[in-house]
């Protein structure tokens, strides 16, 4: 089986996060790869950088995308859980879970935004300014 990209992750990962339980992100890891049939090589592919497991990169977009939606919650560093609002998306019993599904939550829509960087302002036009 081919690594599965992040939004194919999603819904296996808040599945697993169900039983309430603070996880940590290796355990969660571990766990999806078994629940993809990942071979030892799927496990160990690089990312073009060669800074971190393809898989692992994965997962862990797929776990930051879902938590910016409010779906999961940090506990402390390393570790998350899922939220009520997790629970109840989860009872609903969804086919997938993906960044258009995720549009539905404000807190994820914000997120998604390009952030606004301050306004440059050129040294002469303030000098101009000055002398007006």
């Amino acid at each position: 089986m081919a690594i599965p990209d992040y939004q194919t992750i999603m819904l296996p990962l808040l599945k697993f996060t169900g039983d309430g339980q603070e996880h940590s992100l290796r355990e969660t890891i571990d766990f999806l790869a078994h629940e993809f049939n990942l071979s030892d090589e799927e496990r160990k592919e690089l990312l073009p950088s060669g800074s971190q497991a393809t898989f692992d990169n994965r997962v862990g977009w797929a776990r930051t995308y879902m938590k910016k939606a409010g779906l999961l919650e940090s506990t402390r560093r390393g570790y998350f859980c899922i939220t009520a609002r997790g629970k109840r998306i989860l009872a609903q019993n969804h086919q997938k879970i993906n960044v258009k599904f995720l549009k539905q939550f404000p807190e994820f829509v914000e997120f998604q935004k390009p952030k606004k960087r301050g306004k440059l302002i050129h040294p002469l036009s303030i000098l101009l300014r000055r002398n007006h």
